[in-house]
C-alpha cells in the first residue's frame, strides 16, 4: 500500500508543481489537498490544477482523518493549524513555509517530540550543498573577507529576505563565531552606511519570475570569491520535498533537515 500524502498549500505555484510530479510519479497515494477556504478553486479536481489528467482528488479546506505525511507550503497564517493537525493526527510533516514567527517556530520544536519533521527553507539538493559549503568556506578565508549575501525572488514572495538567505547567514555565523542575528545587516541606505565588521549584509530582490537566486560574496582587498545558486523553475524544489515526505515515512520524531534527507551529516 502506498503511503497516503497530503499536500498543503495545494493551489500555490509550489504546491501545483508538488501535485504534478506526485502525481507522475504515483510513489504516494494524494488524499488529500488543501488550501484556504476562500480560494476560488476549491471544489475542482487537483489533477487538472496542475495541468495533468483528472485524480478523483478535490481542492479542499479540511484535513482528511488519517495520513502518513503532509507536505506544507502555504503561509505563515496557516501554519499553526498544519502543525497540530500533524501533531494530533501523528502525520509526519515536511515543512516549507518560511517567514515562521519564533512562536511557530518554538511551536515546530515541540510538536517534534512527538512527530518526525523535516523543515527546510530550501529543499533543492544544489541549495542545501550550499547551505554546508558557506559556513566552511568562511572559516577557511578567515575574518578579513567581507560577507554579503544578495538574494533574488519573483515579485509575488511575500518575506524578505529569504528563509534561504538567512540560513546561508545562520550557517556562516555559526561557523565563525558572530553573534546571531546581531550580526546582520538588511540592506544599507543613508549618508553614512559604511560596512561594519564582523558583520553579513543581507539584500533581497523582488523582480518578474524569478524562481530563485542566491550569492554568497566573500571579498577582499585584491579578490573576491562568490558562492552561487540559480533554481531553473520550481521542479527542483518539489522533487526535493517530495524526496524529504519518502524519506520522513518510518523515522523517529524529532526535527530534521534537508542535510539529514540528503545524508550530507
Amino acid at each position: 500500500m502506498k503511503p497516503k500524502l497530503i499536500i498543503n498549500g495545494a493551489a500555490g505555484r509550489m504546491g501545483k508543481r508538488i501535485l504534478s510530479l506526485a502525481i507522475a510519479a504515483a510513489e504516494l497515494e494524494i488524499v488529500a489537498a488543501v488550501d484556504s477556504k476562500d480560494h476560488p478553486d476549491i471544489g475542482k479536481d487537483v489533477g487538472v490544477l496542475a495541468g495533468t489528467s483528472p485524480v478523483n482528488v478535490k481542492l479542499t479546506a479540511a484535513y482528511p482523518p488519517a495520513a502518513d505525511v503532509m507536505i506544507d507550503f502555504s503561509a505563515p497564517a496557516a501554519a499553526d493549524a498544519c502543525i497540530d493537525y500533524c501533531r494530533q493526527n501523528n502525520v509526519a510533516l515536511v515543512l516549507g513555509t518560511t517567514g515562521l514567527s519564533d512562536a511557530q517556530i518554538e511551536k515546530i520544536k515541540t510538536a517534534s517530540q512527538k512527530i518526525p519533521i523535516v523543515q527546510a527553507t530550501n529543499m533543492s539538493v544544489g541549495m542545501n550543498v550550499l547551505f554546508e559549503l558557506a559556513g566552511r568556506l568562511a572559516v577557511m578565508l578567515g575574518e578579513d573577507y567581507d560577507i554579503e549575501i544578495v538574494e533574488a525572488h519573483h515579485r509575488f514572495k511575500k518575506d524578505a529576505p529569504s528563509g534561504s538567505a538567512l540560513t546561508l547567514a545562520g550557517n556562516i555565523a555559526a561557523a565563525t563565531g558572530l553573534a546571531w542575528p546581531d550580526c546582520l545587516v538588511r540592506g544599507r541606505s543613508g549618508k553614512d552606511a559604511l560596512r561594519r565588521k564582523n558583520t553579513i549584509g543581507v539584500h533581497a530582490i523582488r523582480a518578474g519570475d524569478i524562481t530563485g537566486q542566491h550569492n554568497v560574496i566573500f571579498s577582499t582587498l585584491g579578490e573576491t570569491v562568490t558562492l552561487a545558486h540559480t533554481a531553473h523553475s520550481r521542479d527542483t524544489f518539489a522533487h526535493g520535498a517530495l524526496r524529504a515526505a519518502k524519506w520522513l515515512i518510518g523515522q523517529k520524531p524529532g526535527l530534521y533537515s534537508m542535510t539529514n534527507v540528503l545524508g550530507l551529516k
